[in-house]
């Protein structure tokens, strides 16, 4: 299994506990490798430091690849998805999680409200593909928006079958345990995608 973008390698390990045999972690982050070493006493996970946007990774050599909310930092999705790609097994897997581009698209990650008092989520430019910056953790956080269609189709391009799409909205009972959740029905923000070889 391969964790792109894989942080504290919370993930290789839980992959590991599920059963799987290896697992690579890779992050840009050399903080985060190291605390992920740090944090991980299993000989069938390795971590190494990469750049989602140079990647290059052995032919066929995964069954599962998987992300969260990394990809839309990579420039050249393109590029990334024919590397995964190339880098599955037949019948392998391919999951993320991203940013929803409907979400990416706001002008300001907050709400506003309308002249009639009812709240709303500005999107502007939602078909202007391209950098985006945003303050998250940090200010001028580089991002790069895609539209879903452009998401989608690189995929299908690569040679992907999308397997599921989802777009998260929480349930009712979600909503009740932690009421600030019922703006997420109005706007998603995390798409996840599924796909296979």
């Amino acid at each position: 299994m391969a964790d792109l973008g894989c942080g504290f390698g919370w993930t290789a390990r839980w992959m590991r506990e599920q059963g799987a045999k290896s697992v690579l972690g890779l992050d840009l982050s050399n903080k985060m490798i190291e605390r992920a070493r740090a944090d991980t006493a299993d000989d069938a996970i390795e971590y190494r430091i990469e750049d989602l946007d140079t990647l290059t990774l052995p032919l066929a050599a995964f069954d599962l690849a998987y992300s969260a909310l990394a990809f839309h930092y990579v420039e050249d999705f393109a590029r990334l998805a024919q590397t995964i790609r190339k880098a599955l097994a037949p019948g392998g897997n391919l999951i993320f999680t991203i940013e929803h581009p409907i979400f990416m698209a706001a002008d300001n990650p907050r709400w506003t409200t309308d002249d009639k008092g009812k709240r709303t989520w500005p999107v502007s430019g939602y078909s202007l593909e391209g950098e985006r910056r945003t303050d998250w953790f940090a200010k001028g956080v580089l991002k790069y928006h895609r539209t879903l269609a452009t998401t989608v189709n690189t995929l299908i391009n690569a040679g992907f079958q999308i397997r599921q799409l989802a777009e998260f909205a929480p349930s009712f009972d979600q909503i009740r345990q932690m009421p600030r959740l019922a703006e997420e029905l109005d706007r998603p923000m995390m798409l996840i995608v599924s796909a296979s070889t």
